[in-house]
């Protein structure tokens, strides 16, 4: 990996390159996933069918689009009964933390004669976009799908690209079930989205959609948002790891290259204040790529947005990784604890040489649906809360209303909306 001296110049042109892998700056794609979303508007399953035909190699029907439950029992058959353990250990997990992170419906009153609140209501549906592709994702299932079902979603519906046989992943669809997907249709790219967004004969619309995907899938949630609420454009993964020279450089190197692997967009970065620490994880690197199953796509990854980046102290290097704001940071230094009180920017932590980021993208608890490319800096880690809304009560009796109504009046008729004025005054005739 390349080593780079931290020098403000430096940063900005790292900086500069990460922001090219944002979704945002690929607009060329916008018109063809235009044109899909306008197909499937118009067209409806008809364009379903056509273009999973067309990307998918798959012909579907208003029969087969569904995946059916002799499908979803055909699935247990098939999916390693150790990795459903791990399956369900995971879910437990993924749902306590989440639990957690529940809203509930306040009201306070006043003996005035006042009452005001918050009304929490569960979305009525939500659409959950499953990858398919490089590889399968059981693991999204679960982080998309367990904070929904603790909010209260009624109709949680997954949509994922079949294969050419017309059959979805096993291991997704065991996942959907044990997590509590209630339908699942066959059918991926902007195309799912827009018939999550728009709905069709056999994809009844959605009120939001979440989970990640390609470029493809970004622009069109990023096109349909409004139509429908999103969680957010998710760009290509990304790690941050901030080590001093207690860091053991075998595990940096590592944990670096659990990000790479995901696509050559990806993005692995190691902030240090340790010379030594860099060229020992540089070298752990090499050795690494030569052995690793995805080493074509973990070596373009690293070739393009893959940086050591050396710092003169660890506040300087602290500064970095908040203006970078990374998806995942790993905090490896003599007092991690410590360190995390001063990061502003990032979408999960985690803390010391034994707290690796796998453990956050399959088993913790957290969500590993996380904000990218800088996003961190104002967007939060998916959770219960997307999964809700919440309505404002105010009631207020005469007796409340009538000490304050002039108030009101005379701010409602500067603002020239004598109407409002109106609404009140008439409450005080005599």
């Amino acid at each position: 990996m390349r080593i780079v001296k931290i020098y403000e110049q430096s940063k900005n042109n790292i900086l500069e390159n990460l922001l090219q892998r944002s979704p945002s700056q690929y607009e060329e794609y916008s018109d063809r996933v235009n044109a899909i979303l306008s197909d499937v508007r118009t067209k409806k399953d008809e364009a379903l069918f056509n273009y999973t035909k067309r990307f998918d190699g798959c012909e579907l029907t208003q029969d087969t689009i569904r995946v059916s439950e002799s499908e979803i029992e055909e699935a247990y058959t098939v999916v390693d009964t150790s990795l459903l353990d791990v399956i369900r250990k995971a879910i437990v997990n993924i749902r306590n933390y989440h639990e957690k992170q529940k809203q509930y419906s306040w009201f306070d009153s006043t003996p005035e004669g006042t009452i005001l609140g918050q009304k929490v209501t569960a979305l009525e549906s939500v659409g959950v976009y499953v990858p398919g592709g490089k590889a399968a994702y059981p693991s999204s299932v679960l982080m998309c799908v367990i904070p929904a079902k603790v909010a209260g979603v009624e109709r949680i519906v997954m949509v994922t690209p079949p294969g050419k046989d017309g059959k979805v992943n096993p291991n997704t669809l065991v996942a959907a079930k044990e997590a509590g997907v209630t339908e699942v249709y066959k059918v991926g790219g902007a195309q799912a989205i827009g018939a999550l967004a728009y709905g069709t004969e056999s994809i009844k619309k959605v009120c939001k959609i979440v989970g990640p995907g390609n470029i493809y899938v970004a622009l069109a949630k990023k096109a349909v948002f409004g139509y429908v609420s999103i969680d957010s454009i998710a760009g290509p993964s990304e790690i941050l790891v901030l080590a001093d020279e207690t860091a053991n450089p075998r595990f940096v190197a590592a944990d670096l290259l659990s990000q790479a692997e995901h696509d050559e967009l990806a993005s692995a970065i190691l902030v240090t204040t340790s010379k030594e620490l860099a060229e020992k994880v540089s070298e752990e690197v090499e050795g690494f790529v030569k052995v690793l199953s995805r080493k074509e796509i973990i070596q373009q990854s690293l070739d393009n947005y893959g940086y050591i980046l050396l710092a003169d102290t660890m506040d300087e290097a602290i500064e970095v990784a908040n203006e970078i704001a990374s998806e995942h940071l790993e905090i490896i230094t003599k007092d991690p604890f410590n360190t995390m009180t001063k990061i502003r920017n990032a979408g999960a932590i985690f803390l010391g040489s034994y707290s690796s980021e796998p453990l956050g993208d399959y088993f913790a608890g957290p969500n590993h649906v996380l904000p990218t490319n800088g996003t961190a800096k104002f967007f939060s880690p998916l959770s219960v809360d997307d999964y809700i809304k919440k309505s404002s009560i105010i009631s207020y009796s005469r007796e409340a209303l009538e000490p304050i109504h002039k108030d009101i009046i005379k701010f409602a008729t500067e603002e020239q909306l004598t109407a409002h004025a109106n609404s009140i005054a008439v409450r005080f005739e005599k």
